[in-house]
């Protein structure tokens, strides 16, 4: 296999992990409370993450404080896009929250050209525009299938902008895997203030089950995110990650038995060749910018 070959495995594979971690978690969401889902995860998840940041060399303490502030920005980000995605995907069709999701490099480009200046052509602006569009068929404000869960999964894709945004700004000097690191341990020791004087819910053997296979896809997530940085031309990886729809709508229907209609699937393709296209595009003008 090319690099981009295996990159583009990778990608793929980490699509379907943090699916499956989806699956799972939306599988528990019914009758477990968020908060001790996301503990319990978080504990499994984090300590997974330490041993990965030990073996690859990444527990790296020396950072600068501006490197250090964005990290806790970023984790805040983390925090709130864990709540309001994970919410959201509790009370929505899996693939219609994915869909929406899928919609991070668009906002990630116009958040670029907001704070960072970064320049735009009319190409790029017009096929985010067109990607907003296919996001709204899939929201529809304004109907009957548009509620305050509609809000939240839009409100968590701000939060992972924002998060995407921060880890931009950092240094390089930043290993990755320790920015993830610090993230998931923010979500855990929130997820565990918000259930002090709670009473933990009992969990059957299956739902145990559940829980150690969504730590288990997360961390199998995180771990082929990090291989997809380590192989390929990004800009052709990259492209992968709307895979995840595809999964997605294969385990609505397979777990879930929910199959989108006719404007959701026309907005999530729409999302999905603005997306592709705009990715496409950066990755040209950055190959130029290099060359001169």
């Amino acid at each position: 296999m090319t690099d981009n070959q295996r990159g583009a495995t990778f990608m793929m594979l980490s699509m379907a992990a943090f699916v499956l971690n989806d699956t799972f978690v939306k599988l528990l969401g019914g009758h477990i409370p968020l908060f001790e889902i996301l503990f319990l995860r978080g504990i499994v998840a984090t300590v997974a993450l330490v041993i990965m940041c030990w073996y690859l060399q990444a527990l790296k303490f020396q950072h600068s404080a501006r490197d250090w502030m964005l990290m806790i920005a970023r984790s805040a980000s983390e925090i709130a896009a864990a709540y309001f995605f994970l919410t959201a995907l509790i009370h929505m069709p899996i693939a219609n929250v994915t869909a929406i999701l899928q919609t991070l490099p668009l906002t990630v480009s116009l958040g670029g050209v907001l704070f960072f200046k970064n320049p735009i052509g009319w190409r790029r602006l017009l096929a985010i525009l067109v990607g907003f569009g296919g996001m709204m068929l899939i929201v529809r404000p304004g109907s009957d299938g548009f509620d305050v869960y509609s809000i939240y999964v839009l409100i968590a894709v701000l939060c992972v902008t924002a998060r995407d945004l921060t880890t931009r700004a950092m240094s390089k000097a930043v290993p990755s895997l320790f920015v993830t690191l610090l993230a998931s341990l923010s979500v855990t020791v929130y997820s565990g203030i918000m259930m002090i004087g709670a009473d933990f819910t009992p969990m059957s053997g299956l739902d145990q089950f559940y829980l150690l296979a969504s730590a288990f896809f997360i961390i199998g997530g995180y771990a082929f995110s990090v291989l997809v940085m380590r192989v390929g031309d990004i800009s052709f990886v990259a492209l992968f990650r709307y895979s995840a729809v595809i999964w997605t709508l294969f385990i609505g229907l397979w777990v879930f038995g929910d199959w989108p209609d006719a404007l959701t699937l026309l907005g999530a393709a729409i999302i999905a060749l603005s997306g592709g296209y705009t990715m496409l595009r950066e990755a040209r003008i950055r190959r130029r910018s290099t060359t001169a």
